[in-house]
């Protein structure tokens, strides 16, 4: 088992090199210029030219880069001469033109809401999309199954922005069960989390619900009709047994595959969500970064969810070995 994670982490980390290669090669050869960006408004040609040198943006693609590289690792100064120097600590991703704030305390900053509507949403969604796919597989034919597969296709038919403003029409403007959604530490406050997060997490989770529901229940009926199920019924094995134990342990493999996925998306930025209900995470920042033209702070919100996708895929692939030990001779 130690020798598959070792060899899972090392090809994560190849992928996080060659991703941050990539990313950080097309973003600066964009026609924008980092230097004007950092300029201001007096600005001219004599202080562009300055800061471009102060900032290393004079530098080669390969040194630039070098640099960025050497600042995750072991972090960098910048401004270096300057009455400004400012010290980056490792992990480093980069210096905000825009802002003029370090790209790791922007994210720290914007990261915890982002979290919060991650892992609060997947736990839901997850739990009722097991659930509803379990019910409609045991109860195949049935009111129930037709029902919960109506609803899974009327939920992974909409839009997210639209469920959003009915759900807040419904829970916050008329019913008023809800506060307005926005983020407070819980740490600040648990009850002032939960309920500023009820709503985000209850759109995702009636949206993405809908595909764990089809998948498990499409999985479980095809691992049913399997041979080895119908050799355990006729060893008089309990239902109980047979659905949970083997049944829902074979057909929740994928499940797992697509929740990896889904988690590690959500934590590197749920952009509508966030802009909807006007929560301050990692993909309003993006977003953000993107009209401004902050080239820094696009390089580490894409590092980062680059981060989250592999860390989630390795965790993943672990589960794996957990459900399914033929995994651990791959």
């Amino acid at each position: 088992m130690f020798r598959y994670l070792v060899r899972r982490v090392i090809g994560g980390g190849l992928v996080l090199i060659i991703v941050s290669m990539v990313v950080f090669g097309l973003f600066y050869v964009l026609p924008a210029d980092p230097a004007r960006l950092a300029c201001g408004k007096a600005c001219t040609p004599e202080l562009i030219a300055e800061i471009r040198h102060t900032l290393e943006l004079d530098q080669p693609l390969t040194i630039q880069y070098g640099r960025f590289a050497e600042g995750i690792l072991v972090g960098r100064t910048y401004l270096k001469g300057s009455t400004a120097q400012l010290n980056c600590p490792a992990p480093c991703l980069g210096y905000s033109y825009d802002t003029d704030e370090l790209v790791t305390n922007l994210l720290k900053d914007r990261a915890p809401a982002t979290l919060s509507i991650a892992l609060g949403a997947s736990i839901l969604f997850l739990l009722v999309g097991l659930a509803s796919g379990i019910i409609s597989a045991l109860r195949r034919g049935k009111w129930i199954d037709k029902f919960s597969q109506g609803v899974a296709l009327t939920g992974a038919s909409l839009q997210i922005y639209f469920v959003a403003l009915i759900l807040q029409f419904i829970f916050v403007d008329k019913l008023q069960w809800l506060h307005t959604p926005g983020y407070v530490s819980p740490f600040t406050s648990v009850s002032q989390w939960v309920t500023g997060m009820a709503l985000p997490w209850l759109t995702l989770a009636f949206l993405l619900s809908a595909i764990y529901a089809r998948l498990t229940r499409a999985g479980m009926l095809e691992v049913m009709s399997e041979d080895y199920i119908r050799t355990a019924r006729a060893k008089g094995l309990t239902l109980r047994r047979i659905n949970f134990k083997h049944v829902l342990r074979s057909a929740i493999t994928p499940i797992v595959t697509v929740f990896g996925l889904d988690l590690g998306q959500l934590l590197g930025g749920a952009v509508i969500t966030e802009y909807v209900f006007n929560i301050p995470g990692l993909g309003r920042l993006a977003t953000e970064a993107v009209s401004n033209v902050d080239l820094p702070v696009i390089v580490g919100t894409v590092m980062l969810a680059a981060v989250f996708i592999v860390i989630a895929n390795i965790v993943v692939d672990l589960l794996y070995m957990v459900l399914d030990p033929k995994v651990r001779l791959s």
